[in-house]
């Protein structure tokens, strides 16, 4: 059997169909690190974004053709990870995608159209046969810019009528197609529907044998992964997949699970994959903490409680032999070992031991600290402060928090400004008052007033020379700590923006644990301007529910902030500047960009595409 094995191609969509889910946007610097992850892990290909969508997604689809397209360290192919922009089938979009990733060493133009009649009828509005038309049209055009690595979708597959995606699935492998990705874009097939469906495909598909057949599932009624599966033993020797299974709506099918269900099924797979499974949970861990989604606590392989017992007939068989109640063993996805315990007493060569274990060598965080021994001081003595507050030691989580919330600037950008103290008086019956004081990079030592969103100038402290920067404080009111604390900050970078959504969490258990604090912000807009209040505006929907939800339906860029304290609300305050400096990074790169970007161009309405 395993002389028969073929590998089986994992195509990742998590920087371009994963950032699709609701509330996640993701800088150019985020998707870069998340794509150097996915090189380590040995993904085939990465869909590195819509370059047609935005300046913005145009310029990381091309960093990411640059900066990892050429890599090819740790992987166990040999080869550099193929990096793959997506297009509708229309020439601008094919030429916009060509150029974001022209410079890297292999690439490929993804194309899709939509086949199923009612697609066809009430979205594009055109009959079948210019269906066939636009389909050809698109893969020949991509082919004349001197493209050899070509995929089509048929998106909507899954509701097509199966002879007229024979047809138009023929006429693209014709016209130079090399890679036929069939969708099943709404998450409605079942798993063995689904595998007959590529079976009867790539029987009845004219020119077949010369592509490769690719799965596409999303998870609507969970089934994502049990589909998947089966269009692999049905002959796909492709799967798209996302990291923990990240994406519109539902989700995606999760990368994890179709490696680890082949993996731990060598026998009854007929491929096998190049994937390095103990970067899966170091990858697991870097896309959650970039995109703001939780990993719900139950999920398959990544999840908190994956290999966690409290049964105690499972504790009895684990306690005797793991292989009782584990199919997979921690160590095989990289889950870190908890041999080593640090606290307050634990020195600094356990600690750098400890980062290197948990981040891996030779990674950007591990280098950067290596490069800069000021940067690993911070970071140490933070350690040694949440250790003085933890009796029972320092979890691998507080380490991701911590390190996390020290190396920020790496993937924000410039840090423009920077939380330097506050305090708060809040109680019963009164409005909370917040003093916050903030280091301006940017600006020089002199005695100097910020301005309000008013105009009017706010009090400040005597700026006095910093090597930071420019020291500025005032103090702000507000309906609870938080509402002041951003309001105060307000009042000092003198613009005001929406707060799309506030989130708490415990990194672990325990009234002593490390708070962490996620904020989405988006530019206020002139309705959110006419508003008196300088304070962030909470965006709420009609039943109540916060706006971070479908943020995205407005179009409007979010920006996540995060940050950790044993102070939630010192966090709060980290958090918020976090996303500030975000926005602002991203205004300056956007205004460069927009200058470069040509008048023919034909940006889609929105940045989300179903496929």
């Amino acid at each position: 059997m395993s002389a028969a094995k073929v590998p089986l191609i994992v195509f990742d969509t998590t920087l371009r169909d994963g950032e699709q889910s609701p509330g996640v946007t993701l800088t150019a610097d985020e998707k870069v690190e998340i794509a150097r992850a996915l090189s380590r892990l040995g993904v085939d290909v990465c869909e590195a974004g819509f370059p047609i969508a935005s300046p913005g997604d145009f310029d990381a689809v091309q960093r990411i053709a640059r900066e990892v397209g050429p890599l090819v360290a740790g992987r166990k192919s040999g080869k550099p990870m193929v990096i793959a922009g997506l297009a509708r089938a229309v020439q601008t979009d094919i030429q916009r995608a060509y150029d974001a990733i022209k410079e890297a060493p292999l690439f490929r133009i993804h194309t899709f159209l939509a086949t199923s009649d009612i697609h066809l009828k009430y979205k594009l509005k055109i009959d079948r046969e210019e269906c066939v038309k636009r389909a050809v049209a698109a893969v020949t055009f991509a082919r004349s810019l001197g493209v050899t690595d070509i995929e089509f979708s048929p998106e909507d597959a899954g509701r097509s009528d199966q002879d007229f995606l024979c047809r138009v699935l023929g006429e693209v492998i014709k016209a130079g197609a090399t890679t036929l990705n069939i969708p099943d874009t709404v998450g409605y097939n079942m798993p063995e529907e689904f595998g007959k469906m590529m079976k009867y495909l790539i029987a009845n598909t004219e020119g077949s044998d010369k592509v490769i057949w690719s799965t596409h599932c999303h998870n609507d009624l969970g089934l994502a992964t049990a589909n998947t599966l089966a269009g692999v033993l049905n002959g796909a020797r492709q799967v798209e997949v996302t990291i923990n299974g990240i994406g519109e709506r539902a989700g995606n099918t999760s990368l994890e699970e179709v490696v680890m269900s082949i993996y731990t099924h060598p026998d009854f797979f007929p491929v096998y994959t190049n994937i390095d499974t103990v970067q899966i949970y170091q990858t697991s861990q870097l896309v959650t903490r970039r995109s703001g989604m939780v990993i719900q606590p139950n999920k398959a392989i990544v999840g908190a409680n994956a290999f966690a017992h409290e049964s105690g007939i499972h504790q009895d068989g684990v306690l005797k032999n793991k292989l009782t109640y584990e199919i997979i063993q921690p160590e095989v996805i990289g889950l870190p070992s908890v041999a080593l315990v640090l606290g307050k007493h634990s020195g600094r060569n356990a600690f750098r031991t400890r980062i290197e274990e948990l981040l891996g060598e030779g990674t950007p965080y591990v280098e950067h600290l290596k490069a800069n021994p000021a940067s690993f001081e911070a970071l140490f003595t933070q350690f040694k402060k949440l250790a003085d507050s933890k009796k029972s030691g320092v979890t691998d989580q507080d380490f991701y928090a911590l390190i996390d919330d020290q190396l920020n600037i790496q993937q924000s950008g410039f840090e423009t400004y920077k939380l330097k103290s506050m305090q708060v008086f809040s109680g019963s019956a009164v409005l909370a008052t917040a003093t916050v004081t903030i280091i301006d990079t940017t600006r020089p030592a002199v005695r100097s007033v910020a301005p309000s969103p008013t105009g009017s100038a706010s009090s400040l402290t005597n700026g006095h020379a910093e090597d930071e920067g420019l020291e500025l404080t005032d103090a702000a009111i507000g309906h609870g700590p938080v509402h002041a604390i951003f309001s105060a900050i307000n009042r000092l970078i003198g613009f005001r923006n929406v707060l799309a959504s506030y989130e708490v969490r415990a990194v672990t258990g325990g009234s002593d644990a490390l708070g962490k604090v996620l904020v989405r912000i988006h530019e206020a807009s002139e309705s959110d301007l006419a508003e008196s209040d300088a304070a962030p505006k909470l965006e709420l929907l009609e039943d109540g529910t916060s706006m971070s939800a479908v943020a995205s339906l407005k179009n409007r860029e979010t920006f996540l902030g995060q940050g950790a304290d044993e102070d939630i609300l010192i966090a709060s305050a980290k958090a918020y500047i976090n996303a500030v400096n975000k926005m602002l990074v991203a205004k300056v790169r956007k205004e460069a960009l927009n200058a470069t970007v040509l008048d023919s161009v034909v940006v889609p309405e929105s940045r989300k595409v179903a496929v």
